[in-house]
């Protein structure tokens, strides 16, 4: 994720200098050479690398004090979500992720009732940043980020009354080895994917608050645009669900993903077998007795989400489907999404197509945060700020400033 979102801004001019951390500092070099090939010594020159351990808030803290960072951009896994959150909050710097503190399950009823909810770590510290004058701006990638841009959109342009937000994740990315064989090979940290579909999924409804129901529930087809076609789409917890109500009138929020009945068997196995537990056990290895959790072991086996960009053929869509009352007070349903094709994001960015759709919208935040076009103090979520700025900016052409980002709406009740 930090490579893309740094290939990105390397063309873009609203910072002075942006800095690629990584705990094994070569694999930012490398991010940065990539950067100086492409666009010449000049624009690498507004880059700088560091070693950083995302574990340790100090650690974090220190790096961006001594790069006077105004902004720290958390792109890694949720689990380090708490160390830089408070790292960035000690070194006096505004704070963006792409994914919020992890969830607990309720101890007794997971899959009817909320226990510790996506984000509730970092909203209880929301008083925190305000009295310093500084911004968390949580869930700001694409589902969610691009997504809940979009809530704020329909109600503020589309909508006079929302029945049920509800983002549709879809694709039909194929990946391939060297023999041209279908394998499984996840576009997206395994690890991340693990957490958000096994724990229970939560649904936000007006009458009841957030609750539970159990995995891959409420199966539907969806129609997904651009070739994609229809996809079985179930409930995933997502941030979404914690994030439009707080600031989105709706009566219901939901959140499906497009997994296909290959990949939630995998799931369902790993669960079975216990390979989702982040508990580390004691295993045997040539050097003695250590102990590792058994979800590490199965993000080390499988393919890194970053690398299998070549090998991979098709489009994946994020988007938002909004039913309720138009502004003219008729009934109205709309979907409104981005697609990523991976054939033009490895040929221009040699970044896979669902890495880098996540990564623009970061990109496309913080130059609306540099700009002035955003601006606020606390913990907030992308609906909080004014949608057609970033809109605006994501659509509008390269050679005129803009991402040349077409972003896309159907009206489905019209088709």
């Amino acid at each position: 994720m930090g490579d893309a979102i740094a290939k990105i801004a390397a063309r873009r001019d609203f910072y002075e200098l942006l800095i690629v951390s990584d705990y094994d500092e070569s694999r930012a070099r490398r991010t940065v050479d990539w950067i100086a090939a492409k666009h010449g010594e000049a624009v690498a020159a507004r880059f700088a690398t560091a070693q950083v351990d995302a574990s340790d808030p100090e650690i974090v803290a220190s790096v961006a004090r001594e790069h006077g960072a105004t902004h720290v951009m958390n792109a890694v896994e949720p689990k380090f979500v708490p160390a830089i959150f408070a790292g960035a909050l000690a070194a006096g710097a505004d704070y963006l992720d792409m994914a919020m503190s992890l969830s607990e399950p309720h101890p007794t009823d997971p899959y009817a009732e909320t226990g510790v909810k996506l984000g509730d770590d970092q909203f209880a510290q929301a008083d925190d940043w305000e009295k310093v004058g500084r911004l968390a701006l949580v869930g700001m990638g694409v589902e969610p980020g691009l997504s809940d841009v979009f809530a704020r959109y329909a109600a503020d342009h589309l909508f006079s009354e929302i029945d049920e937000l509800g983002t549709r994740d879809g694709a039909n990315l194929v990946v391939r080895d060297e023999e041209g064989n279908e394998i499984f090979a996840p576009s997206f940290s395994i690890w991340t994917t693990i957490e958000e579909c096994l724990n229970p999924p939560v649904v936000w409804e007006q009458e009841r608050g957030w609750f539970t129901t159990p995995p891959f529930s409420e199966p539907e087809v969806f129609e997904f645009p651009e070739g994609i076609g229809p996809v079985e789409c179930v409930n995933v917890e997502h941030e979404e669900v914690l994030l439009m109500p707080r600031w989105v009138d709706a009566k219901r929020v939901t959140f499906k993903y497009g997994l296909g009945d290959e990949f939630i068997g995998i799931l369902k196995t790993l669960h079975l077998l216990g390979l989702d537990s982040t508990t580390p056990i004691r295993v045997r290895s040539a050097n003695g007795p250590v102990e590792v959790a058994p979800r590490d072991v199965v993000a080390a086996a499988l393919p890194d989400p970053a690398t299998i960009g070549p090998r991979m053929t098709g489009k994946t869509c994020a988007g938002l489907w909004v039913t309720g009352t138009g502004t003219d007070g008729a009934p109205r349903e709309v979907y409104l999404y981005h697609v990523s094709d991976n054939e033009w994001t490895m040929r221009e960015y040699e970044a896979q197509c669902v890495v880098w759709q996540t990564a623009l919208n970061p990109v496309v935040a913080l130059e609306l945060l540099a700009t002035g076009a955003w601006s606020g103090r606390g913990v907030l979520g992308p609906e909080a700020f004014d949608a057609k700025p970033f809109l605006e900016l994501m659509a509008r052409a390269e050679a005129d400033g803009g991402y040349g980002q077409q972003w896309g709406m159907e009206d489905r009740l019209a088709r």
